[in-house]
């Protein structure tokens, strides 16, 4: 398999990701930054799966069932056929709530014929470190890790559970199920329950996309990056993770391989500004809630990210006993980035602070700790905002002055104007227009290099780099500023490669980067769009579309030359650019314009 040819099902609690052969290599149980029950994504011997072996006579054929995160693989050679419906339990309690419990259930649908199979199940828990033993009991299936670290994985069936251990060949002739979890059940599962799981599951995520506006164009593509974003979505506390995985690398065979099972503030702020707009209120007052329980003092700077049940502390570690996806090694867990200072975030969140007050104004909570959070964050980027950091892409390597890091901090002072405005809290409004103010000025004047004719990566430099398209985005500068618009002409020229964008070209801590930052293309696509060029952006964007997987999914990167996707999958900050460029492309063209008129007449 030489793609992410992978579909992710979930429950807000954690995730797996299915091959589109049907064999489940990624599952972290309880939690989405559990250790992993099945990971033969980062080692094709060693990691551990749960699949379905057919003959060669069989064509595997996958698909979501419409408007939910329910997965399909269709087994059929014409005359035997079934059906592999993956889920993760998800749907209202009566007494209020959610059931989302650490498990999934594989239900096989018989449709016709006496379809046969094996069934290789081969749990390796603790991310496959020391041995695990798997035992045939009375009532279940149970796989135990004692090492290191004592764990266990329990699988409920209706067929023969020897054979399901063993890999022997089963004739199907009625539906079956394999529910797997990660606790013991208090009551014995049957093909009833089972059944019943799915039907409530289903109606679960069909009433949740009721609530999801429809589109005339791209409408598909918007709603499974809205059942996406939701599935990166963590219940409990209200985080947004970055992506499913760890150590999926940017370009095989190097180490730009990193853990992203966790919350930045800037991906999950981008990620809530989106959910909002397309109306999901609960997903934004959890992560708002999230960040309340955050905020440290009133003098305190932000980490750039956090466990997802807020940790601080991210330990970066490497598992040298698994090979890597593709053999790129280091499998990394944990995240030594959450130590880096990043100016932009402040920006980020009063931006998410400012759109949620203005779409929800009458029904938004913490109303005094939003502006406590407002007066706080302005004070930082007050006594913060001229000094040097990391920049959006975490240079692990001497801080500088990145140009979009002022711009967010000018952002953060320009939100907090407006949430002043919206509450009608004025006595500071003088001394924050001042400062923003300020801040617009010295980027206007160091960002801005006149050989290069465009804002460049940081104060000083040359280098072009992706993220200043966002200066448009986030109010700083007009679409048609002719600064603006010759930026967006010198990013095309430099940093395009075949439709495909590089973040920047200049060498970073790991060399030239050789693959596409996809949401760097959405970026484009928008800001062609934003200029005038709606015809080019269109067809940019059905380009970019065409390198998706076979469900409409991405990860973070695309290599330039074989489109193949790379980088942790799927990726929350692709799939939140692509409902954002959908939504603008979303409405008529110059062209159809035109067309409608002479209709018209």
């Amino acid at each position: 398999m030489n793609n992410l040819h992978y579909g992710i099902i979930g429950n807000c609690k954690s995730a797996a990701l299915i091959s589109k052969k049907g064999s489940m290599d990624w599952c972290c149980l309880p939690k989405f930054d559990s250790a992993s029950v099945f990971a033969k994504l980062l080692d094709e011997h060693n990691g551990g799966s749960f699949g379905f072996n057919v003959d060669d006579s069989y064509t595997i054929k996958q698909e979501y069932m419409q408007s939910t995160a329910i997965l399909k693989t269709r087994f059929s050679n014409g005359l035997d056929v079934f059906e592999v419906i993956d889920f993760m339990p998800r749907y209202y309690k009566m007494n209020g709530g959610y059931n989302s419990p650490p498990e999934f259930i594989r239900y096989i649908k018989y449709i016709s014929g006496k379809p046969t199979f094996k069934i290789q199940y081969d749990p390796k828990l603790e991310y496959a470190k020391g041995e695990t033993f798997t035992y045939i009991k009375s009532e279940f299936i149970v796989s135990l890790n004692d090492e290191d670290t004592y764990d266990t994985l329990f699988l409920y069936t209706n067929l023969d559970k020897a054979k399901v251990v063993n890999g022997d060949t089963v004739t199907l002739t009625s539906d079956c199920y394999f529910w797997v979890g990660y606790n013991e059940k208090l009551f014995q599962p049957n093909i009833k329950s089972a059944k019943l799981e799915y039907e409530r599951t289903k109606v679960y995520w069909l009433n949740w996309m009721e609530r999801t506006p429809t589109f005339n164009r791209y409408n598909d593509y918007i709603a499974r990056s809205a059942i996406t974003l939701k599935l990166l979505s963590y219940d409990k506390t209200g985080a947004v993770l970055a992506a499913a995985t760890t150590s999926l690398p940017e370009t095989i065979g190097e180490v730009r391989n990193w853990d992203y099972r966790f919350c930045w503030i800037r991906d999950a702020s981008m990620v809530i500004k989106v959910m909002s707009q397309l109306g999901h209120k609960n997903i934004a007052r959890r992560y708002l809630q999230f960040i309340i329980n955050l905020m440290p003092d009133k003098d305190e700077k932000l980490q750039i990210m956090y466990g997802i049940n807020g940790e601080k502390k991210l330990t970066e570690e490497t598992l040298d006993h698994l090979s890597g996806y593709k053999n790129s090694s280091p499998v990394r867990v944990g995240n030594a980035a959450y130590k880096q200072r990043q100016n932009d975030i402040y920006g980020i969140l009063m931006d998410v602070i400012h759109q949620l007050l203005v779409n929800f104004k009458n029904d938004v909570e913490h109303g005094e700790e939003l502006w406590t959070m407002t007066k706080g964050i302005v004070w930082v980027v007050k006594n913060h905002w001229q000094e040097p950091d990391k920049g959006i892409w975490e240079f692990r390597e001497g801080d500088q002055h990145f140009t979009f890091s002022k711009v967010l901090c000018w952002t953060a002072v320009d939100k907090a104007i407006k949430v002043a405005k919206l509450l009608g809290k004025t006595s500071k409004m003088a001394r924050w227009q001042l400062l923003e103010a300020t801040i617009r000025e010295d980027i206007m004047t160091n960002a801005w290099n006149d050989d290069v004719q465009a804002f460049t990566q940081s104060y000083g430099s040359k280098d072009l780099d992706a993220s200043v398209l966002l200066m448009e985005a986030y109010g700083f500068i007009e679409a048609k500023h002719p600064k603006f618009v010759s930026t967006v002409k010198a990013i095309e020229r430099e940093l395009c490669y075949d439709g495909l964008l590089y973040r920047y070209k200049n060498k970073d801590d790991f060399g030239l980067p050789s693959s596409s930052f996809t949401i760097c293309t959405f970026w484009f696509i928008n800001s062609l769009y934003k200029i005038g060029e709606e015809q080019k952006a269109a067809k940019q964007f059905d380009k970019l579309l065409s390198y998706s997987n076979h469900l409409g999914l991405f990860s973070e990167d695309i290599d330039f030359k074989t489109k193949r996707l790379l980088g942790n999958f799927p990726q929350a900050y692709s799939h939140l650019a692509l409902i954002e460029t959908a939504i603008n492309l979303s409405n008529v063209t110059r062209e159809e314009k035109v067309k409608e008129t002479i209709s018209n007449n």
